[in-house]
């Protein structure tokens, strides 16, 4: 269908009276906040012609109605009053088509704030955090710029815009010197599609945005570093056709961390449905995927947890098989203790003996500053890791070993069996730790040097992993000097979560901001704050404990990534056909746009944290996180075209390297291995049966297929 988009009917003559303009909301000094039309236009070539409000009726509620017409259409805002609890305002925006002709156009609904903002603080969940890519980061993705530095060949520009369901909450954030606001709406509506976006009007004012259908400007990112074609799709408007636009409109002050209670009041509004995701019980879960780790990626000489196994056995086969094994993050020490943990409670001897070998391994190869090495591979022996210079060991992979190793140790000397080679390991790693804190700040080193230790880089926050094992390590070693060094670190990288931007986790995404650098800060500050209490505390929520409250910002950061709603499939994908749910996923970092499971990591600190805080919503979103994540275990050969205990890395709930609704078909030593761990970790909460969403196997979840 084409046509043009006429000229406006003539409104009644007492309309017409009232000058079209903006539907202020806010005055200035509480910082500016106006819709500036009613709703935009969205020609084929990109045009934003404007239907602006002609009649605005303010009620007492605080609600407001507006009216106007222009190029062919008429429109209708109802405003609702506002809500407490960060629910903002209900927005019922309806279109219609007046002109005697047919039209195509896509609608926009834009928010202005005030003038002058030198920092917007741009947030789309999951997707776009402030600048969302240093200049330093050598990983290609979106990355905001004011105007004179726009290039959007090399993914920079001052604005863009999103299909929604590749935010984890589809909502768009933003503040100037006075205040802030945010716009949110649901994935799909009555045009399809939806999507967020956002533009840096003028050089200095912030303007959100929320479009029907999506649009994905100034490109497309599909993540690689080379953008695809913008998506600009339209909608074919018949003559007295009408459609609704649902959002809510959110005004709030200029903390940066504003979000949160938003982000929660959003979460509350969308209802889960009434059966849990979950397609077994914990129990079940934790015996399939010690299984699967074991059977399908222990490989004993040497006694590895390779990172990947392909699913199809027969045309991969060990082409599938990645011959590597890092010594945490992707495999490693986390896995081994998780199955180590599951052998020594089902009793499993063989399983035990292979996990302890993996561990001492580990634990028996380090380099000459003492450290661990990052990864072992069949074709390189022991090495680096994924990091560009050969020497470059990333600290994030060392803390989390470091940790895990530890946690292994305390829990098989508890049990009567002793490894001294892995306290070895542990002290050796965390002298260097230590003795690479910088003496000025208290920082510690994101990188150090495989043959001196000595710290390579400071950037990013990739150093709070040292903090968990310094914290544990002064309980186990009796060593209060790890504790200082642990909170000296702690509270130099406090600004870092003031500021909302915490990067640099994982090894394949330079200095992106992750959900996994969120999980380290949970389980870093959550340490520190246990570290201070009593033997025997009493919790307080009101307590003033920085720890805590920084433990409880760092919480809400991470959540930011986490999925409050369940993204619709296509009935004929792998995803869709199963019926896979996506609320309590986590976007892995706007570079990476998939779910992963990583979240898992940090279950027990967060169903801890919810208990110190008296808050439960940290232990909901807990348990969301582990019934998504319950969902695509192999429950025998053949189950989703698996084997049996196997674990996907990857669920694609949006266009990005691969079609929304495909399943990457490796199973990943780290994703068994993390539910494993958070299994085998809820069993010793006192809050496990409130993370238990399935009584008995028999009453487990089989998938309902699409049509």
């Amino acid at each position: 269908m084409t046509g043009t988009i006429a000229d406006p009917p003539r409104l009644p003559a007492a309309r017409q009276a009232l000058a079209a303009g903006p539907v202020p909301l806010r005055a200035a000094a509480d910082g500016e906040a106006a819709l500036p039309y009613l709703v935009g236009l969205l020609t084929e070539d990109g045009v934003c012609l404007p239907v602006p409000a002609h009649r605005i009726d303010r009620h007492p509620d605080g609600s407001l109605e507006a009216e106007g017409a222009a190029h062919g259409f008429a429109a209708r805002l109802r405003l609702g009053p506002p809500s407490p609890g960060g629910g903002g305002r209900a927005a019922r925006l309806t279109v219609r088509r007046e002109a005697a002709g047919p039209a195509r156009a896509g609608l926009r609904v834009e928010l202005r704030l005030g003038a002058g903002v030198d920092d917007p603080g741009w947030l789309i969940p999951g997707v776009f955090y402030g600048p969302n890519r240093l200049p330093e980061c050598t990983r290609p993705y979106p990355r905001y710029a004011p105007d004179a530095a726009t290039d959007p060949a090399g993914m920079t520009a001052d604005a863009w815009s999103f299909r929604a369901d590749r935010c984890a909450t589809p909502a768009v954030f933003a503040r100037d010197g006075r205040g802030g606001a945010a716009l949110a709406l649901a994935e799909e509506g009555e045009l399809g599609q939806q999507g967020v976006g956002f533009a840096l009007l003028d050089g200095a004012r912030p303007a959100l945005r929320l479009h029907a259908p999506y649009r994905e400007e100034p490109l497309t990112y599909y993540g690689s570093g080379t953008p695809l074609p913008p998506q600009t799709p339209t909608h074919d408007w018949a003559p007295g056709q009408e459609h609704t636009l649902h959002f809510s409109l959110h005004l709030l002050d200029a903390d940066p961390h504003a979000y949160a209670p938003v982000l929660r009041a959003l979460h509350r509004a969308t209802p889960a449905p009434p059966t849990a995701a979950a397609w077994v019980t914990i129990p079940h879960a934790a015996e399939l995927t010690a299984y699967g780790l074991h059977r399908w990626h222990f490989r004993p000489d040497p006694p590895v947890l390779l990172e990947t196994a392909a699913f199809d056995r027969e045309a991969l086969g060990p082409a599938g098989d990645r011959q590597a094994m890092h010594v945490s993050w992707v495999s490693g020490t986390p896995y081994a203790h998780a199955l180590l943990l599951h052998a020594r409670r089902t009793g499993d001897a063989v399983m035990a003996r292979d996990a302890i070998a993996v561990l001492d391994h580990i634990a028996g190869n380090l380099t000459p500053a003492g450290t661990f090495w990052g990864q072992w591979s069949a074709g390189a022996g022991w090495n680096a890791g994924w990091t560009p210079d050969p020497h470059r060991l990333h600290a994030r992979t060392l803390g989390d070993a470091t940790l895990f190793l530890l946690r292994a140790l305390r829990v098989e000397r508890a049990r009567g069996h002793d490894h001294p080679s892995w306290e070895r390991a542990v002290r050796a790693n965390l002298a260097v730790a230590r003795s690479g804190q910088d003496p000025a700040t208290g920082r510690l080193a994101a990188a150090h040097h495989s043959d001196t230790g000595a710290p390579l880089s400071y950037a990013g926050t990739a150093g709070l992993a040292w903090i968990a094992p310094l914290a544990e390590a002064a309980a186990a070693f009796d060593d209060p000097g790890a504790l200082a060094a642990a909170r000296r670190a702690g509270a130099h990288y406090a600004a870092d979560v003031r500021r909302e931007f915490l990067c640099g986790a994982p090894e394949d995404v330079s200095l992106a901001p992750s959900s996994e650098d969120g999980y380290n800060a949970v389980i870093a500050y959550t340490l520190l704050h246990e570290a201070d209490l009593d033997p025997d505390p009493d919790p307080d929520p009101d307590a003033d404990s920085p720890w805590l409250d920084l433990a409880r910002r760092a919480a809400d950061w991470t959540l930011t990534f986490r999925y409050t709603y369940d993204v619709a499939f296509g009935p004929r994908t792998l995803l869709g056909r199963y019926g896979f749910r996506t609320r309590g996923g986590d976007q892995a970092s706007p570079s990476n746009q998939h779910l992963h499971a990583f979240g898992l990591i940090a279950l027990p600190e967060t169903v801890r944290l919810a208990r110190h805080l008296g808050d439960p919503h940290y232990r909901h979103s807990a348990r969301e996180n582990l019934d998504c994540f319950r969902q695509f275990v192999a429950r025998a050969d053949g189950d989703f075209n698996a084997y049996r205990g196997m674990v996907s890395e990857r669920f694609y709930q949006t266009d990005c390297f691969q079609a929304k609704g495909m399943l990457l078909t490796l199973s990943h030593a780290w994703s068994a291995g993390v539910l494993l761990y958070a299994c085998e970790a809820a069993r010793d909460l006192p809050e496990y049966e409130l993370l238990e969403t399935r009584q008995e196997p028999e009453q487990e979840r089989d998938p309902e297929p699409g049509p």
